[in-house]
């Protein structure tokens, strides 16, 4: 299985609820600054994407994510992205997110390549680019 691409980050006050911790939407956009990283660090960016390249954009169309702790103000966090299938239009990544060596959240992921509102195959580019990141 290929390693994880890796993003740190610490929480903010912004980023809790009136408990002090996570609210459960904040693993949404967690798990989207994970992405995004694992995709710039494949040399990939969404900006260059859409509008000085191809005209794609990925859109999620299913996202699935068990809460398994909480995490709190101050934390800091991880979140772990790799790729485990891509074909066609599609590409399915597995996501955790970490404090130290607990768990906290985990979420199987499904975006979709776009381009003008209809699903469009990914890339060759980007799912080379991917490959390489998979590969080490």
């Amino acid at each position: 299985m290929p390693e994880p691409h890796l993003t740190a980050f610490r929480v903010y006050y912004e980023d809790t609820d009136f408990s002090g911790f996570v609210y459960h939407a904040g693993h949404l956009r967690f798990f989207e600054r994970g992405r995004t990283e694992f995709l710039r660090a494949a040399g990939v960016t969404q900006s260059a994407l859409h509008s000085g390249g191809p005209g794609v954009l990925f859109v999620v169309s299913r996202i699935e994510i068990d809460y398994l702790r909480p995490a709190g103000m101050d934390d800091l966090l991880t979140i772990a992205t790799r790729v485990t299938e891509a074909r066609g239009p599609m590409v399915r990544m597995a996501q955790e997110m970490s404090r130290e060596a607990t768990v906290l959240s985990r979420a199987a992921v499904t975006i979709i390549a776009v381009r003008d509102g209809r699903p469009v195959r990914l890339p060759a580019e980007v799912r080379e680019a991917m490959e390489r990141l998979a590969e080490g």
